[in-house]
């Protein structure tokens, strides 16, 4: 089946929302398999959360990326959330998954379970292509563990390590504006909790420490953000699966 090849510059679509915050996405990758670029501006430095999947250069295209310095925090190690991390100078990660960062491989990254041409609505614009894709690695500069603080000069980013999607998975909440970014730990959409690597005692405990944040907002990994009674609805339905009391 012949797909018809998108344009670089159109391959990343911004939008700006609340808080100082960018959503920026892959435009043409389909919904489910599309990991949510979140940029946040900081007095001192800017904070990328996760960088997208890597086949069309995103600093090269989201030309606010390139002014401030900026972090580029992964939320976890899979291929959809740091594909373009190589770009940043300062790159943080939880130090269960530093080695997957710096020596990528399609298997540990699940770019092996999920990369086809299937999941693009336009494929990637040459050099790209599906059987040749790879994350190119880059070693973390930084190693956040639970407790850690993302210090932007204005803003403060708490990280709680959540994990069960992956063991490194983490979340950032910002107690200020009560703002969380969640990654993959938890999402409006179907969750991914039976991959080679995720642990489903590890991801009830990262649930329950999640359910009584008091969230304003959270911006997850994928689809859209969403509040408070959604936040706590979408985790006790999930626990409630597992036959877990919340």
């Amino acid at each position: 089946m012949n797909r018809s090849i998108a344009s670089a510059d159109d391959w990343y679509r911004t939008k700006k929302i609340a808080d100082d915050i960018t959503f920026i996405y892959e435009h043409y990758i389909k919904e489910f398999y599309r990991c949510n670029i979140w940029h946040v501006r900081g007095r001192s430095h800017d904070m990328l959360v996760d960088s997208g999947m890597g086949a069309v250069s995103l600093r090269t295209h989201v030309p606010q990326l390139t002014g401030k310095s900026c972090i580029a925090v992964a939320t976890h190690s899979h291929f959809d959330h740091v594909g373009s991390h190589h770009e940043f100078e300062e790159r943080y990660i939880h130090p269960a998954e530093a080695d997957i960062l710096e020596n990528p491989s399609n298997s540990t990254n699940l770019a092996d379970q999920y990369v086809c041409d299937d999941m693009f609505k336009k494929l990637p614009p040459a050099p790209y292509t599906t059987t040749n894709y790879s994350v190119r690695g880059a070693a973390a500069t930084r190693l956040i563990d639970n407790g850690d603080v993302i210090d932007l000069g204005n803003r403060h980013f708490e990280v709680i390590h959540t994990p069960g999607h992956s063991p490194g998975s983490i979340s950032l909440w910002e107690a200020a504006t009560q703002i969380l970014f969640s990654g993959d730990i938890v999402y409006d959409g179907e969750l991914i909790d039976d991959s080679y690597h995720s642990n489903t005692a590890d991801y009830i405990d990262s649930m329950k420490r999640l359910l009584d944040l008091p969230v304003r907002i959270v911006h997850a990994g994928h689809f859209a953000s969403y509040g408070n009674e959604r936040h706590r609805q979408l985790i006790r339905s999930w626990l409630d699966e597992k036959d877990v009391g919340g």
